[in-house]
């Protein structure tokens, strides 16, 4: 049955911090729980996001790939899509966007998932090249990235709202993926000066937080000395 009031999420952002970049979970698994989400691959390969149940990857040289099932992610959300109708915009700065979802959504205590559709201008953005083993930290892996950019560009912006006692597990606040709609650009989105469309949006009551048991590195790993909360911010930002 398709809950649409559950955000699943495969592994924490906090594994990744330390290199913890094995792909733990397929493909086919992650779109059982959802027809919509982001994530990265192995290794951190590229930027993941899924519209409408089609997983797109974008890589470090830009291209727009559609991914298979055997594809592996070592962290991804996904939900099935149940937005409601928030507000139309017009040339709006991203800063000004994102205060006003704030005051329309109300929720800055539960998780909730926001997708613009429109046109948007100055748009940059960015994807990781995948790494091999044995793994560096995501602050090193992270510096390996290819910047994309766009003066004008339509397409689709899908983000997750986290509330901000789930820092570390995901990222406070917004995590935005984008593709165009002529899938020829995209990628984990670091600005945009403004965009001119239509937002949508849908809260959920749950969080589905599964956990890859069944890889060593992460069940033995210690934490304790990570610099997780500042290795997120830097590398997500």
């Amino acid at each position: 049955m398709k809950n649409s009031n559950v955000l699943y999420q495969h592994g924490t952002l906090a594994l990744l911090v330390p290199g913890l970049l094995d792909g733990t979970l397929t493909m086919k698994e992650l779109l059982e729980h959802g027809d919509t989400g982001i994530g990265t691959g192995e290794g951190l390969d590229g930027e993941l996001i899924i519209l409408d149940g089609v997983p797109y990857q974008v890589d470090s040289a830009g291209n727009v790939n559609i991914v298979d099932d055997s594809f592996t992610l070592p962290f991804a959300n996904s939900h099935f899509a149940a937005y409601n109708e928030m507000m139309d915009v017009e040339d709006i700065k991203r800063d000004e966007l994102q205060e006003l979802i704030d005051k329309k959504a109300a929720s800055a205590n539960t998780f909730y998932s926001v997708v613009i559709k429109g046109t948007f201008k100055n748009i940059k953005t960015r994807a990781v090249k995948k790494s091999s083993k044995p793994y560096d930290t995501l602050a090193k892996t992270a510096e390996a990235q290819s910047i994309f950019e766009r003066d004008t560009v339509e397409g689709t912006l899908l983000s997750y709202y986290s509330p901000q006692v789930f820092d570390g597990a995901a990222v406070a606040g917004f995590h935005s993926h984008f593709m165009s709609d002529a899938h020829d650009f995209g990628g984990h989105i670091l600005d945009f000066e403004s965009v001119s469309g239509n937002v949508v949006f849908q809260c959920f009551d749950s969080l589905l937080q599964h956990l890859p048991i069944d890889n060593p590195a992460y069940k033995h790993h210690d934490f304790s000395s990570d610099d997780i909360l500042g290795s997120i911010h830097k590398a997500e930002g």
